[in-house]
């Protein structure tokens, strides 16, 4: 079992930068979040998730989705059970509830645990 809360969301205006981060916690069954791929998805109210960025469980493999690619980034720091997503060149667009989620398959095609959201906006 993990435990996924995302932070760092907030307002920004068209072109600013934003870094989101995703604290993971497992339970007292000995799981641990190297275990994990983990993606950030984000949802637009009235529309489906749509998936940003995946990375793998040693962070040495990445993936993005054409709409974001070049300009966002995931990392993770494993010795803090965080996964990053820097955020460059934001635009009005880009407006959503971003989520992480954590699967053990790299393809995170339906992942088994998601955090709660962090809203981000974007506007001038």
């Amino acid at each position: 079992q993990v435990q996924l809360v995302e932070s760092g969301g907030g307002w920004v205006r068209p072109g600013d930068s934003l870094r989101l981060s995703c604290v993971a916690s497992t339970d007292a069954s000995g799981d641990t979040f190297r275990r994990y791929a983990v993606g950030w998805f984000r949802q637009v109210s009235g529309k489906s998730r749509e998936f940003l960025a995946g990375i793998s469980w040693g962070g040495e493999s990445t993936h993005y989705a054409d709409s974001v690619k070049g300009r966002f980034t995931i990392s993770r720091d494993n010795a803090k059970n965080t996964v990053y997503l820097q955020m460059y060149s934001l635009e009005p667009e880009d407006t959503a509830v971003y989520y992480c989620a954590a699967d053990p398959s790299y393809g995170l095609a339906s992942p088994d645990y998601w955090g709660p959201g962090t809203l981000v906006t974007v506007s001038s």
